[in-house]
This record gives structure tokens, C-alpha cells and sequence, in this order.
């Protein structure tokens, strides 16, 4: 009896991950156009900002393979539409959230943790988080 129970509970997540891949939400990885970024204060700014920033904060995200996966779709497209939305290094030509920029990643909330986990470069080291923290201040000011 029990190896029956196990038979249809593992059918039925099999049957409700097939069925959620489905849902339309997650897969819209379009990369706007960059229309202008900011003047960088040096090259090692906007290379650190590059790799522990830009897949949720700019036009040129690359969407890893498992962003075409629900429900992992679901969480990367909202991580980019909710970083997009609140900073956005592609579209410096409009009005952005700089303002706790620096506070945020020299308390190192951002890059958030499951972004960390699953991108090497966005572990930064706490000499390369300082590095980044003085090149925000630089680039964008106190």
C-alpha cells in the first residue's frame, strides 16, 4: 500500500511541474535596448558592477537555462523585473532609486543570496564589496 502512495504522489509532482511550465509567466527574456549607462568612475567600477549587478539591474541580462524553467522562470523573470524597475543601468536617462545604492551593498543585501549561490561573480570578496562601495560613491556621489 505505502509503495503505491509513494507511486501517485511522485505522478502527481511529476504531472504539476509538467503542467506548470504552462503558465506564460517567466519567459519574456527580452534585453531592451542599453539607451545610456552611467559615466563610470573607472574600469574596475563598472567591472565589478558588471558581474554582481547587471543580470537584474540593466538591459543586457543573460538569461541562464533554467530561467526557460517554471517555477524557476517565475522567480528570475520577477528578480529582473523587479530590479529593472528600481535601478536600471541601461536607462540612465531616466530617474533611478541611488539614493541607499552603497548602504545596500556594504550591508550585503545585494547581490541577493540565491543570485550569489548560482553566479560566481557576484560573490565578491569583502576588499572587492569595498572596492565597489567607494566606486558607487565616486561614480554617483554620496
Amino acid at each position: 500500500m505505502s509503495k503505491k502512495i509513494v507511486l501517485y504522489a511522485v505522478l502527481a509532482i511529476v504531472a504539476v511541474l509538467l503542467l506548470i511550465q504552462l503558465v506564460p509567466y517567466g519567459r519574456d527574456h527580452s534585453n531592451p535596448p542599453v539607451v545610456q549607462e552611467p559615466v563610470w568612475d573607472s574600469p574596475q567600477t563598472e567591472a565589478l558592477v558588471r558581474s554582481a549587478c547587471y543580470d537584474c539591474h540593466s538591459n543586457e541580462v543573460v538569461w541562464p537555462f533554467y530561467s526557460n524553467i517554471a517555477p524557476f522562470s517565475w522567480l528570475v523573470q520577477h528578480d529582473v523585473d523587479e530590479g529593472r524597475s528600481r535601478l536600471n543601468f541601461s536607462e540612465w536617462n531616466r530617474r533611478q532609486e541611488i539614493r541607499e545604492i552603497t548602504e545596500i551593498v556594504q550591508e550585503g543585501e545585494m547581490p541577493p543570496l540565491q543570485y550569489k549561490l548560482l553566479h560566481k561573480g557576484a560573490q565578491l570578496s569583502a576588499s572587492e564589496r569595498a572596492t565597489l562601495v567607494q566606486g558607487l560613491q565616486a561614480t554617483f556621489g554620496r
